[in-house]
């Protein structure tokens, strides 16, 4: 169900490449939420780092709502940049495995090909 690479990058590197692959392909970055400044600034002790692209295509995403307005809730996609024990690595959950479970639509599992398949490409690309 996840997608996870490893990169040779940096956190700050990994992180302003992926959102230039997102851009490129058609998506727009909506927020990126810094996980690990977050958790800091409450005074959990956290020493990796992770940040979490909301990102989405908004033709993609009309189709999906029009199709079952209640998989808003599966919507954004969501790439994350994140360290694990001193290593950088980008990831996602795929989107056909996750919206099979939520619906056996045809339509929405092509939809939901056609976003991994970018998404995938963003990951790769951003290694």
């Amino acid at each position: 169900m996840y997608y996870i690479v490893e990169t040779g990058k940096s956190f700050e590197q990994a992180s302003a490449d992926l959102d230039a692959a997102v851009k490129r392909h058609g998506f727009g970055v909506l927020h990126v939420h810094d996980l690990g400044s977050t958790l800091r600034s409450k005074g959990v002790a956290f020493d990796e780092q992770c940040k979490i692209f909301e990102v989405c295509n908004p033709g993609q995403a009309a189709k999906v709502l029009a199709t079952d307005m209640r998989l808003n809730m599966a919507l954004p996609c969501r790439i994350s940049v994140f360290t694990e024990k001193g290593h950088t690595k980008i990831g996602l959950i795929q989107p056909v495995q996750m919206l099979s479970l939520l619906s056996e639509d045809p339509g929405l599992a092509q939809v939901a090909r056609e976003v991994e398949e970018k998404t995938r490409q963003m990951v790769d690309e951003t290694r």
